[in-house]
């Protein structure tokens, strides 16, 4: 179960920026999931996750007041998102969280969230 609170004390905005900055550098060499982003948005994209994570993790505003509830799979229902495509994007993390997180036990937390909302954006069996 994540706890926000641990995951934000012992991360804070800058170690989420450093996870989100190795996964994304991962994102744009991926010819999987990699092209589903806009070429010319990979900083919006860093950014909207970031603040996301912020967020999810540490009740910041930021993301609401810019882009309002996250409504996480409606905005992913336009992207073909199957099975290859979530295993791809959780496998992607892991690296990320591997480069940057060094507490296990946040990271062990981290894998288990990324892994729930990865599968909770499939929309395409299979």
């Amino acid at each position: 179960m994540l706890q926000e609170k641990l995951v934000w004390d012992r991360l804070g905005e800058e170690g989420i920026r450093a996870l989100v900055t190795a996964f994304y550098g991962r994102m744009r060499r991926d010819d999987l999931v990699g092209r589903m982003y806009p070429p010319d948005d990979w900083e919006g994209a860093e950014e909207r996750l970031a603040e996301f994570l912020f967020f999810r993790l540490g009740a910041d505003q930021r993301y609401l007041e810019k882009r309002g509830h996250p409504r996480l799979r409606a905005r992913h229902l336009p992207f073909r998102i199957g099975v290859a495509e979530r295993d791809r994007w959780v496998d992607l993390m892991d690296g990320a969280l591997s480069e940057t997180v060094e507490d296990l036990e946040v990271r062990e937390m981290l894998k288990h969230f990324f892994r729930e909302v990865a599968d909770f954006l499939r929309n395409t069996p299979g």
